[in-house]
C-alpha cells in the first residue's frame, strides 16, 4: 500500500484502521479472537497506522489492539490517547489532562499494549482546566524518556493547536472529517499545512452512513451510538440520503463502491491526510483498503464539490453534551 507521512517523519500506510468499534459503540462486539484476527489480516494487508484509545471498552481496546499486534510490533504504528478520568470501577468520570495524570496513563497503556513505546501519543480531548503548555510539555518529556515517540491532539481547536506545538511538535490531529462533515477545512486544516502537522480523519464514512448500507428504516440497538445521535435520526438520514446519492453517482462511474469514493475524496485533499476507517468484517476491511488504489480526476472531484456545495447536511454530529467537548 501507499504509505504518507504524518509530520516530519511517521511514515504509514495511506489508510489505517480505526479499532474503538472492536470494543465498543456499534452494537454487538465482536468474539475478541475475531477481533484480534482482523487486524492481524489489516497487517498482511499493508496496514501500519492502528488507532485505539484507555477509554475504548475502557481498558479493554488496547488490551485487544496489544495481543493482535505483539507478533508484527516492528512493523506497525500504534496511536492511542490520553484525556479521560476514571472512578474505581472502571468509569469515565470526566476529562483530565494534568501532567501528574498523562504519564500515568502512558504507562498503564504502554502495559496493555504490550510494547515499551506508543508511537503516536493523542490528547483525546482538550482540558480547560489544564493549560495546553502544561499537557506539551508532559508529553514531550514522555517523549524524552522514551516511551512515546509523537505528539497528537484530538478534536482541538486551530489556536490550541498552535499553543501545543510551540512547546512539543504535534505530529498528527485526528478530528471528524469527512463529505458530510467539513468543519475542520475552515481554519484547522490551513494551519496543519502551515505547520507541517499530518490530519488523521476519523469517521470518515459517517459513522457508516456514506456506505450506503443505512437508510431512513435502518434500526439501531440500546448499545448503539447511533441510537441517540441526531444526525441518525430517521428524519435527518432521509434527508441526507443525497449526499450518498452523490457518491453512488461516482461509485458507478469509476466502477467503485460509495464508500471507496469517500475515502478516495479525503485521499485526493492533501498528501498528508490518513483516514482511519473502522470495521469489524474482512470484506469492509478489503472494500476500504482499495480506495487508496481509486484515483479521481480533476473532473470528478470538480463534480463532487460542486454537487456537495448544494447540499445542507441535516442534524447535528453529537448529542449537546459530547460537542461540548470538541473545537477547545
Amino acid at each position: 500500500m501507499e504509505t504518507r507521512i504524518l509530520g516530519t517523519d511517521l511514515r504509514v500506510s495511506a489508510i489505517g484502521l480505526g479499532c474503538m468499534g472492536m470494543s465498543q459503540s456499534y452494537g454487538p462486539l465482536p468474539d475478541r479472537r475475531d477481533a484480534i484476527a482482523l487486524i492481524r489480516a489489516a497487517v498482511d494487508r499493508g496496514v501500519t497506522l492502528f488507532d485505539t484509545a484507555e477509554v475504548y471498552g475502557p481498558f479493554t481496546n488496547e488490551e485487544i489492539v496489544g495481543e493482535a499486534l505483539e507478533p508484527v510490533r516492528e512493523r506497525v504504528v500504534i496511536a492511542t490517547k490520553f484525556g479521560f478520568a476514571f472512578d474505581a470501577d472502571g468509569r469515565q468520570t470526566g476529562l483530565s489532562s494534568r501532567p501528574e495524570h498523562v504519564k500515568q496513563v502512558a504507562d498503564a497503556s504502554l502495559r496493555r499494549l504490550r510494547t515499551d513505546t506508543i508511537d503516536l501519543f493523542y490528547q483525546h480531548r482538550v482540558n480547560p482546566d489544564v493549560p495546553i503548555e502544561d499537557v506539551a510539555g508532559a508529553v514531550g518529556e514522555l517523549i524524552q524518556a522514551g516511551k512515546v515517540r509523537h505528539f497528537g491532539m484530538s478534536e482541538a481547536a486551530a489556536a490550541t493547536i498552535r499553543r501545543a506545538h510551540a512547546v512539543q511538535p504535534v505530529t498528527a490531529v485526528q478530528s471528524e472529517y469527512s463529505l458530510w462533515w467539513r468543519k475542520p477545512e475552515a481554519d484547522v486544516l490551513p494551519m496543519l499545512e502551515e505547520l507541517g502537522i499530518g490530519f488523521v480523519p476519523y469517521s470518515p464514512l459517517g459513522k457508516g452512513f456514506l456506505t450506503g448500507a443505512i437508510n431512513s428504516t435502518t434500526s439501531f440497538g440500546s448499545n448503539d451510538i447511533r441510537a441517540t445521535n441526531p444526525r441518525f435520526t430517521a428524519e435527518a438520514r432521509r434527508a441526507n440520503q443525497v449526499v450518498v446519492d452523490l457518491l453512488d453517482t461516482i461509485a458507478a462511474r469509476k466502477q467503485a463502491t460509495a464508500a471507496q469514493v469517500a475515502l478516495a475524496w479525503l485521499l485526493a485533499r492533501k498528501p498528508w491526510i490518513v483516514p482511519i476507517p473502522g470495521t469489524r468484517k474482512l470484506h469492509r476491511l478489503e472494500e476500504n483498503l482499495a480506495a487508496a488504489d481509486l484515483e479521481l480526476t480533476t473532473e470528478d472531484l470538480d463534480e463532487i464539490e460542486t454537487a456537495a456545495a448544494g447540499i445542507d447536511v441535516q442534524g447535528a454530529r453529537y448529542p449537546e453534551d459530547l460537542e461540548r467537548l470538541t473545537g477547545r
